[in-house]
């Protein structure tokens, strides 16, 4: 358990990915020459990893670094050294664990290979500028279109400066995110003028010339350093469009066109969160704002469908604005559960043996018990090695996604073994079952085996209970739900073996059984919800449907149905079993 939680599954993935990236360095040393974006994935990873105080993982992405480095490494470099040395220093602070230290290294190794990389790739930024100047003929072509009001003919010339603008906008982006910003927007603004109903020749056209001058500023030098003083984030967008709702809805279209405006304005500072996180969300942004501005500012309004896409863009946004994940509390409920189970099972199995005079075979029951720790340990290892392999060529939400589904399959077995087994009679009959054959027969391997199996068994499914959450979870909540849980089930293990105190089993059956449904019901939304952000599964967005996070509830139909559906059988098994306790 201490390898899974110290080296979340969550890490993982990237871990493999710099793995690969150290192959492709030594089968292209040519190609890794020139390129060290890769490097690069190693400082920003253990960046991340630094606020969550993940020291192991961040020496492993060092020590990857240290690999690759040395294998593109020009010897002949006068900046190699630093980038050398500045490693150094990393290691040097990773040994103080002090958060800001190990910080403040990683940020000057990161710019000493920015040197480095400048140094080895020499860019001609006055070439990369001039890459702009296509837009510049197509703008033309656009602006005579315009002006004789052939907006079918602008309309495609837009679109081609569209496809044109999208290959070049990283060189702007790099200089200046401000004129990026700038541009972006004016770009919006123009599909807005010529798209709504009837179009807006002056509006086209001003926006046209303030692009025009934006992209002439920028290919001269004389972009805007800075943007502006305001910090924007992804809230703010979200804010802007539920106000534009709540204005369409109140009838005032121009309070609803300005706040989405001033959306698109703020939003070249912010895409980032989107971007990285949901691709098509992030597309469906850059396009739908523009075309909700045309359908309001045109003549024949439609408000309706304007609603509904802006309720679909929040619907999305929104669960984008919270950490998804689990606190600290789902972990300590997870290892009391699987814990509680287990020392019943010991407890059981100690006192029959005091009761029916064999307490001399208790030694066999503890080496059991160390053999089921010791072996559930391993297949921590195990499961953490495997995933690495399975990530190597999958992104991090899908592999969340397929972890989080097995965990869910997982609960609701073990959930209906539980419910199954509230009634005490059953219970009665499941230890009788293992444990009076051993007795009968004084088999001493026996006792070993059934107290080994108690805990393997439980500790394999805490085990995969937490590969589905450890990417979910910061590394301090993980390791504090585990260490709450451990220290109640020592007291309790303590008074149980020490004092014989009695669990009572069928509400102790009951409250763990409600427990295990809760949190397959949110892992399932979660699991889901991860796989929609890796574009494994789609999304068709529940207006008006709340986003519960503790519960693991979204608002979309592909995360709805599979709850419903979960709901549906946890309610169906709650009935068969209690008709079946009738019987009995």
């Amino acid at each position: 358990m201490e390898s899974l939680t110290r080296n979340k599954l969550a890490t993982i993935f990237l871990a493999f990915v710099f793995l690969l990236n150290g192959l492709f360095f030594q089968a292209s040393n040519s190609y890794a020459a020139q390129n060290h974006d890769e490097l690069f994935v190693y400082i920003g990873d253990s960046i991340m990893k630094t606020k969550k105080e993940d020291w192991d993982s961040i020496y492993q992405n060092m020590k990857q670094f240290e690999e690759a480095f040395q294998t593109v490494k020009n010897k002949e470099s006068k900046v190699a050294s630093q980038v050398e040395n500045q490693l150094k220093a990393v290691y040097s602070a990773l040994e103080t664990k002090n958060k800001e230290q190990i910080s403040e290294a990683l940020s000057t190794l990161s710019t000493s290979l920015v040197n480095y990389d400048a140094e080895q790739n020499p860019v001609d930024i006055e070439k990369e500028r001039q890459k702009l100047k296509v837009l510049l003929p197509i703008m033309e072509d656009f602006k005579s279109a315009v002006e004789t009001e052939d907006y079918e003919t602008a309309n495609r010339h837009y679109q081609n400066l569209q496809v044109q603008w999208t290959a070049v906008e990283k060189i702007v982006r790099a200089e200046s995110v401000a004129t990026y910003g700038e541009i972006e927007t004016k770009m919006a603004f123009l599909r807005i003028a010529i798209t709504q109903q009837p179009q807006d020749q002056e509006k086209a056209l001003n926006s046209l010339a303030e692009l025009t001058t934006a992209i002439n500023n920028f290919l001269t030098g004389k972009e805007t350093k800075k943007a502006s003083n305001e910090s924007y984030t992804l809230r703010d967008v979200v804010d802007f469009i539920s106000v534009s709702i709540e204005a369409i809805q109140s009838n005032d279209i121009k309070k609803a066109t300005t706040e989405l405006n001033q959306s698109l304005i703020i939003w070249p500072m912010v895409e980032g969160e989107v971007s990285t996180r949901d691709s098509k969300l992030y597309s469906d942004m850059e396009t739908k704002i523009p075309i909700v501005i045309s359908l309001l500012s045109s003549t024949n309004k439609d408000t309706d469908r304007a609603t509904e896409v802006l309720l679909d863009l929040k619907t999305r946004l929104e669960p984008l604005l919270t950490s998804m994940g689990y606190s600290y509390w789902d972990a300590a409920l997870i290892l009391l559960r699987e814990g509680l189970e287990a020392l019943l099972i010991v407890a059981t199995l100690l006192a029959l043996l005091r009761k029916t005079n064999h307490a001399d075979k208790q030694k066999w029951i503890w080496g059991g018990v160390a053999a089921g720790v010791g072996a559930s340990a391993l297949f921590a290892i195990l499961i953490t090695f495997l995933f690495s392999k399975l990530t190597a060529a999958s992104s991090r939400e899908y592999i969340e996604g397929i972890v989080g589904i097995i965990a869910v399959i997982i609960m609701i077995t073990v959930g209906m073994w539980l419910h199954n087994n509230t009634n005490i009679k059953k219970w009665n009959n499941y230890i009788q079952k293992y444990v009076g054959k051993a007795i009968a027969t004084g088999s001493l391997v026996t006792f070993s085996a059934i107290s080994f199996l108690a805990i393997f068994r439980e500790g394999a499914e805490t085990i995969i209970f937490y590969a589905g959450m450890a990417p979910n979870m910061e590394l301090s909540q993980l390791s504090l739900g585990i260490a709450i849980a451990f220290v109640i089930l020592l007291v309790i293990g303590f008074l149980i073996i020490r004092y014989s105190v009695n669990i009572p089993i069928r509400p102790f059956f009951i409250v763990a059984t409600v427990l295990i449904y809760f949190l397959a019901f949110k892992i399932l939304g979660m699991s889901i919800h991860s796989l929609q952000v890796a574009g494994v599964v789609p999304t068709h967005s529940l207006h008006d449907f709340p986003h519960i996070d503790w519960l693991g509830l979204f608002p979309s139909l592909e995360t709805f149905i599979p709850q419903l559906v979960l709901f549906v059988m946890i309610c169906g098994t709650s009935l068969w079993i209690k008709r079946n306790e009738a019987r009995i």
